[in-house]
């Protein structure tokens, strides 16, 4: 074994929140800022993005996307990631 055991893994890159996002995670939205965080929430959902991914885009918690989805009525994916179909 080597000496530098245990090996270190790189640490998960952390994107930038999207410009239309920055500054508007606060408990005082606009209507219009909660709409466009609404529409890009479910569309991102339905293109199959995850929760994270659209946690980091709009720079709020995997938390506050889940109750945007709940507040759409869409269904949450099952966790983790889809079966290899063999």
């Amino acid at each position: 074994m080597p000496e530098t055991w245990p090996m270190p893994y790189p640490s998960r890159p952390v994107p930038e929140p999207l410009p239309q996002f920055l500054g508007t995670a606060t408990n005082r939205q606009t209507p219009e800022q909660r709409k466009r965080l609404l529409e890009y929430v479910g569309k991102g959902y339905l293109e199959g993005k995850s929760l994270r991914v659209l946690a980091a885009e709009t720079d709020r918690t995997q938390t506050a996307i889940r109750r945007a989805l709940r507040d759409l009525d869409m269904p949450l994916r099952d966790r983790g990631a889809p079966p290899i179909n063999t």
